[in-house]
């Protein structure tokens, strides 16, 4: 596969009901899950679903007239990616400086500091 590029907010939204459903998946489940809310017509998801297949993300096969869609990048994959992208782009790849941000912007409580660092020391043993 090429290498993995970041989904716009739409193709992840899908990929989101796609990880959250047992495979395969079809156009129908994503308008039911998603596409009612949002208004999209079965030719919009069709086409998302379709620069999803080509963006490496799903692969298809054709079962008469419908199409069901699976998986190919794991939700794990895909947020491991995210994370590692914005942990470099806006911390310069340091975790410190991520967690003083959070820390600082009253987005992390000393509770789950402390969580944090049971699970760092558990990790070294």
């Amino acid at each position: 596969m090429k290498t993995m590029k970041k989904l716009p907010d739409t193709e992840f939204d899908i990929m989101k009901v796609v990880w959250a459903n047992e495979p395969p998946i079809t156009t129908n489940t994503i308008m039911q899950q998603l596409g009612n809310e949002r208004e999209w017509k079965a030719q919009t998801v069709n086409s998302l679903m379709l620069r999803l297949v080509k963006r490496g993300f799903l692969r298809t096969e054709k079962n008469g007239k419908e199409r069901t869609y699976f998986p190919i990048i794991s939700k794990e994959a895909y947020l491991k990616f995210e994370t590692g992208d914005f942990i470099e782009r806006f911390h310069e790849n340091s975790f410190t400086s991520l967690i003083a941000t959070l820390y600082n912007g009253d987005k992390i409580k000393d509770s789950d500091l402390a969580k944090l660092e049971k699970w760092l020391k558990e990790r070294r043993d």
